[in-house]
């Protein structure tokens, strides 16, 4: 019989593939078995069930193979959320949640419109509902896998204050102003060396990639804002680690006053804002 000491011992086989091999280990582990992780060490003499084993073998193959934790469990932590997430979907990244702080720091209204351009699994724009209830928030997503993921996120926290809509960008809300407009955007250049990574493989192509310089879709989104954009409405853009010049700049083209980058934890541009006059 196989107990939950001997499976965790096999996460130095996923060094190849994985930066953090153990936790990878522990959270199949607890995913098999239904249990918090604490549990592991607590009973490390328990023995897996025969299909407790089978699922958990399948999985760290998967894991072995380069599929993200993430869509092996099909859920993903981001801010105070446990989002569902699918291969259809990006995965929320840890730095996104800089985007949602500045969100929350901005001097809005009480009851602000606030829209998610492209929101994907919801993270956003149900981050930042959940924390501001009385905020009238809208999220678009132009691929349907995505939106009936994010809808299926926003039911599991009974958030009433959410619209998700169906549309590219800016086509599903045409003659609708907002206090505030958020996006995460694709900003990976098409060629980017980072896109061998194979952890990224698994993602959906049309979330990471963006032209052939990784602006497009920041372009499309900063220059049309203005036009959904209440006065002294503000915008937030998360995008790549070396485009905070050239976002900075595209904001500055189309108006946009107090025009600020903020730095992430590993001290890289990561998000940037401003206001319309």
């Amino acid at each position: 019989m196989t107990t939950i000491g001997c499976s965790l011992v096999r996460h130095s086989d996923l060094r190849v593939v994985s930066n953090s091999p153990l936790l990878d280990t522990q959270i199949l582990l607890c995913h098999v078995i239904g249990c918090p992780r604490a549990t592991l060490y607590l009973n490390q003499e328990y023995c897996l069930t025969a299909q407790q084993l089978k699922d958990f073998n399948s999985l760290f193959k998967r894991r072995l193979c380069g599929e993200p934790v993430a869509y092996l469990t099909g859920y993903k932590g981001f801010w105070s959320l446990n989002l569902r997430v699918s291969n259809s979907t990006l995965i929320p990244r840890p730095e996104t949640e800089l985007l949602v702080e500045r969100a929350l720091e901005l001097p809005l209204p009480e009851d602000a419109k606030v829209l998610d351009l492209g929101t994907g699994s919801g993270a956003i724009i149900l981050a930042l509902s959940r924390e501001r209830r009385s905020w009238v928030c809208t999220g678009t997503e132009i691929q349907r896998d995505a939106l009936i993921i994010a809808e299926v996120n926003r039911a599991s926290y009974h958030l009433k204050n959410v619209n998700l809509l169906p549309g590219d960008w800016y086509k599903a809300v045409t003659n609708q102003k907002y206090h505030l407009i958020v996006s995460n955007p694709p900003y990976v250049a098409n060629g980017d060396p980072h896109l061998l990574d194979l952890n990224l493989h698994f993602e959906p192509k049309s979330a990471l990639i963006s032209g052939k310089d990784g602006m497009s879709d920041l372009k499309h989104v900063i220059c049309k804002a203005p036009q959904y954009l209440l006065n002294k409405g503000w915008m937030v853009t998360e995008h790549g680690s070396e485009q905070g010049p050239k976002v900075r700049n595209l904001y500055y083209s189309v108006g946009f006053r107090d025009v600020e980058t903020c730095t992430d934890l590993s001290g890289l541009d990561r998000v940037t804002l401003g206001r319309m006059p």
